[in-house]
């Protein structure tokens, strides 16, 4: 591929699928179930003390 094409992707494409894949990871972060999933991702490392 050329240069000029992979830039002129990530310019338009590449940067929209980028926010995108940002805005769905903070979203299924920050959904209302996710905090006791986390709270006990959290906890993993103390389960065996």
């Amino acid at each position: 591929m050329d240069y000029n094409l992979m830039r002129e992707f990530a310019d338009s494409c590449g940067l929209l699928a980028m926010v995108l894949f940002f805005a769905g990871c903070v979203a299924f972060a920050l959904r209302p179930g996710g905090r006791s999933q986390a709270h006990e991702a959290a906890h993993i490392p103390f389960k065996d003390d």
